[in-house]
């Protein structure tokens, strides 16, 4: 190949466990009810995974899906990237099992940690690989088991989280260098530990030897989410060197319909432009982006050659966004 190599989406797959859990289930045992969920959130369900049904299980369905779209088998993935935050094991990493499950040939093999900014995350360190020569067909997967973290004791967090997996193959294509290129354009990656208290599980291998449950002040996430998204957002733009208004659609993490809409507002993205998953799977963490881009392109309103946006922002406190033209 010639000229400027791209890292391209070419296949796009996702799954959701076949339990649904709406909010009139949840106020059944929750203090809760649809009513105080929808209005606050915009959630009207989620996904639960049981019991017997592990993270690297929705990574590898929705994995199968990914490539059948690109036209691949799992013997030519020759690498994979897994973002979660709830790994089947604390080692070895969940790719390794996914990569197990899948039949893929030896390669590369790891797990990203950033909670919900994890596929945006993975995606620049495939990009690192795929555009550098190094990799010729990467599977990136964000895929989670939030509901396993969850206190449901604590209904203003139980509610807002869910199960499911959503998975990309990134191939080599050539590319002018100019924003008419197919593949990934742009990065914007941020962390700010100082926020580590605003959004984080109150456990782990080193400090208490368990799982732990997930804690969050929502105000000053929502405070911190909409200003630092539209800055990421911006940035990973103009390194594409495109105008947020150039952008064909907007897939944002799915963590609450208000943030949706706050940062759509403080970009002047047309709501018509935004891809909103939340109502149906809840915040399903690093498989939100994925999911709802999945759902975009099988429902047909996202097509080949659209600008996308893609942003996100989870615990650490972490955020980032990149810029795709599909």
């Amino acid at each position: 190949m010639s000229g400027v190599i791209r890292s391209a989406v070419t296949g796009i797959g996702g799954y959701l466990p076949e339990n649904v859990v709406t909010n009139a289930d949840l106020a059944r045992t929750v203090d809760t009810s649809d009513e105080w969920i929808q209005e606050r959130t915009g959630i009207r369900q989620r996904h639960k995974a049981p019991h017997e049904q592990l993270t690297s299980d929705l990574a590898v369905e929705a994995s199968k899906r990914a490539l059948a779209a690109a036209g691949r088998t799992a013997a030519e993935v020759d690498l994979i990237v897994v973002a979660t935050t709830t790994p089947d094991l604390t080692f070895p990493a969940t790719a390794s099992i996914v990569q197990r499950k899948l039949g893929v040939p030896v390669c590369p093999a790891f797990d990203v940690q950033a909670v919900c900014s994890g596929f945006v995350y993975a995606l620049s360190v495939a990009d690192g690989f795929v555009a550098r020569g190094h990799a010729r067909c990467a599977l990136v997967i964000g895929a989670e088991e939030m509901t396993r973290l969850l206190d449901y004791e604590d209904r203003t967090t139980c509610v807002l989280f869910g199960d499911g997996a959503g998975a990309v193959v990134l191939e080599p294509v050539e590319g002018q260098g100019t924003t008419a290129d197919r593949g990934l354009l742009g990065f914007a990656l941020r962390c700010d530990g100082t926020k580590t208290d605003l959004l984080y599980v109150d456990g782990g291998p080193a400090q208490t030897g368990s799982v732990g449950h997930l804690r969050m002040l929502g105000n000053q996430v929502f405070k911190h989410a909409v200003i630092n998204i539209a800055e990421a957002v911006e940035a990973a733009a103009a390194k594409a060197g495109v105008e947020v208004s150039d952008v064909d659609w907007f897939i944002p993490h799915q963590a609450n319909q208000r943030i949706l809409q706050g940062v759509a507002n403080r970009l002047k993205i047309d709501e018509a432009k935004v891809i909103s998953t939340v109502a149906e799977h809840a915040n399903t963490s690093a498989a939100s982006i994925p999911l709802a881009l999945w759902q975009g392109v099988e429902d047909g309103r996202i097509k080949r050659g659209d600008l996308l946006l893609m942003e996100a922002m989870g615990g650490g406190l972490t955020w980032g966004a990149c810029t795709l033209r599909l």
